[in-house]
């Protein structure tokens, strides 16, 4: 019934949308909305002539992403239809926003989980400097020891390798591996856990938490995830492996790997954070470096075979541990399963100023991004090595880079109690939306009369 109505409300506030301005602006309304595709043209022109060069052209591109929407609002308001057209913007906002809630699947989208035994000898690796001190602060080591796990907190003040303080643990008898830090360190021991078939505990107090987000944990208190000691329930989930260099063509080697438990990306933002420069200033890093970057003035240039998907001179790749879902308004931020046995890929190939605005247009979709899922994906380059980003960490590597999903090979210890994995609103379509509103109510209607 919700759904319903959603759909029904997003059909209604649209039509009021386009009411509001042929009633009030009359034939002018056309005209409104040409100033407005007008504008929007030239702002992502402007920031893509901005992006791409510097000097005098990024200062007048600077001055144009400011002017053109400004001068559109200043023509509205001149004309005495601004109140028209924000009273339109309003119903069309609440029509999508109306139409994607009602696109939702009501059927549970949850991993299948299963009840375990509480674990015997846990051992959990903890980082005091993950989270700006969130171990510290909910006081997790001293916490879990309570319940009987075995905790061992990094020194900050020199280097250790978790991975073989994991391996020493299940040589001495651990049955459960667990990480309270970020997801670059939990995918090192993710990796452990997985080779030895151990069950493998989440515990978010890095910065992001994307892998906590993911398997639905409480990313705002970190403590509640040590629940999983005491009342714990498993998934089966997939696990990524990345392998670099070797001989073109030949299957790549397991013992050379390296996981990754979110994604692995390939190109501009790679090739940033790469830089020296880039933890001092961000933005004048950034800025610099993207001009060349986007036009292929610099970097490698990259080649993506994916499946039957081949695609050369992409800026951008991003290889995801399952595919990220779309129409999440935050972003790339989301999986709603990490247990369908595919790879995600997305390519990003922005050539020009009107493949630029085409995206911004068409809201995030056109010929400048791919997507794709694969079980096996392979980056080269004309370069013998390339930067690549694996769950945050900056490395090098060299070419080609294979990646491939392990489905199932992580077993994951959660909370039976937990916030879960909230709902993404897809896309918005028209068509699905109409036919749910219409059809769901004809299909009511007859359950009413039989």
């Amino acid at each position: 019934m919700s759904r319903r109505w959603a759909a029904r409300l997003a059909l209604a506030a649209g039509v009021a949308a386009v009411v509001v301005l042929v009633v009030f602006a009359g034939l002018g309304s056309l005209v409104l909305m040409g100033v407005g595709w007008a504008g929007l043209v030239l702002t992502a022109a402007g920031g893509w002539w901005m992006l791409t060069h510097t000097g005098w052209i990024r200062v007048l591109a600077v001055l144009l992403v400011v002017a053109a929407p400004l001068g559109v609002l200043i023509l509205y308001a001149a004309a005495g239809l601004l109140w028209v057209v924000l009273l339109s913007l309003g119903l069309w906002a609440l029509a999508v926003s109306a139409g994607r809630a009602a696109l939702v699947e009501d059927s549970p989208r949850g991993m299948p989980e299963r009840s375990v035994g509480r674990a015997e000898r846990p051992f959990l690796i903890m980082n005091p400097r993950s989270g700006g001190g969130k171990v510290e602060k909910f006081q997790l080591a001293e916490r879990a020891r309570a319940l009987g796990a075995e905790v061992v907190v990094l020194d900050p003040a020199r280097h250790q390798d978790v991975a073989e303080l994991a391996r020493s643990a299940v040589r001495g008898g651990a049955d459960l591996l667990g990480v309270a830090g970020g997801d670059g360190t939990q995918a090192l021991v993710a990796g452990i856990a997985a080779e030895h078939d151990l069950p493998f505990m989440v515990i978010s107090a890095g910065t992001r938490n994307h892998f906590a987000m993911d398997l639905g944990l409480d990313r705002q208190d970190p403590s509640t995830c040590l629940e999983a000691l005491t009342d714990g329930v498993e998934l089966r989930i997939d696990i990524g492996y990345l392998h670099a260099g070797g001989p073109r063509g030949e299957p790549a080697g397991r013992s050379e790997e390296r996981v990754f438990i979110n994604n692995a990306s390939f190109g501009v933002y790679a090739e940033v954070v790469q830089s020296p420069a880039y933890r001092d200033d961000k933005a004048r890093t950034i800025l610099e470096m993207l001009p060349d970057l986007l036009t292929h003035h610099s970097g490698a240039r990259l080649r993506v075979r994916a499946g039957s998907l081949t695609k050369d001179g992409p800026q951008a790749v991003l290889v995801s541990n399952n595919p990220y879902e779309r129409g999440d308004s935050a972003g790339l931020g989301r999986r709603g399963r990490l247990d369908s046995g595919l790879l995600g890929v997305l390519c990003v190939g922005v050539g020009n100023a009107a493949e630029a605005t085409e995206l911004l247009l068409r809201g995030g979709q056109g010929r400048g991004l791919t997507e794709a899922t694969a079980r096996e994906v392979v980056v080269d380059a004309d370069a013998p090595v390339i930067p690549v980003g694996v769950d945050g960490e900056a490395l090098t590597l060299p070419t080609p880079v294979r990646c491939r999903l392990a489905p199932g090979a992580l077993r994951v210890r959660v909370p039976r109690h937990r916030p879960g994995v909230p709902h993404v609103a897809p896309p918005m379509d028209w068509r699905r939306v109409r036919r749910l509103a219409l059809t769901m109510g004809r299909v009511a209607a007859g359950h009413e009369t039989a």
